[in-house]
């Protein structure tokens, strides 16, 4: 998107605000010029998204994207329960990031050392969830509202989530909805803006 935005516009010094994975959707805060000064005080900013987990499964990458390592029963779920294992994911708590992850580890990337099939152990890191709401429940889905501080990995919660109710579960889908006071019904296309910029 930067690489895209940078071509549209001319402007070298282009920068974003919070990387999304690749699957996901949703709202992407770039900067251009001098406004790339202020991309670490966005970065601290609380963010708002909507995911689909899917239970019964659990994949490599903790998401859609990956090959499914496990499968198991989830007809014995029931709503009040998923309720329950939520609860004590609200607050600040230790989260062990995704092996398919940007995070370091002896200065390699996590996901690069996965793809050459290396097991590292991640070093759980402190995570903060403000909000967790479970919007609607219909298995083998269920929709969450997440609002949580920079560094908070959905995809790891979807796992730790998905352990905790004995049957697995994986992103399905996710949309950053909100970033700080930034909205993602507020924000451009990126083929808008191409259109608008050209002229």
């Amino acid at each position: 998107m930067v690489n895209r935005l940078r071509s549209i516009t001319g402007v070298r010094k282009v920068g974003h605000a919070g990387t999304l994975d690749p699957f996901a959707t949703g709202l992407l805060l770039v900067c251009f010029a001098g406004a790339t000064k202020q991309v670490d005080q966005l970065m601290a900013l609380e963010k708002e998204y909507i995911a689909i987990f899917e239970v019964g499964k659990q994949t490599d990458t903790d998401d859609i994207t990956g090959s499914v390592i496990n499968e198991r029963p989830f007809t014995h779920l029931d709503k009040q329960q998923v309720v329950e294992a939520l609860e004590k994911y609200r607050g600040e708590f230790l989260q062990v990031p995704p092996a398919y992850s940007a995070v370091k580890v002896k200065g390699r990337r996590l996901y690069k050392l996965a793809r050459q099939g290396k097991e590292i152990e991640a070093i759980p890191r402190r995570v903060t969830i403000y909000d967790l709401q479970l919007q609607s429940f219909a298995l083998p889905d269920m929709m969450l509202k997440i609002t949580c501080a920079r560094g908070t990995y959905i995809r790891a919660l979807a796992r730790d989530v998905g352990n905790d109710l004995g049957c697995g579960a994986f992103v399905r889908e996710l949309r950053r909805t909100r970033i700080g006071d930034y909205r993602v019904e507020d924000a451009m296309r990126v083929d808008s803006f191409e259109r608008d910029f050209i002229g």
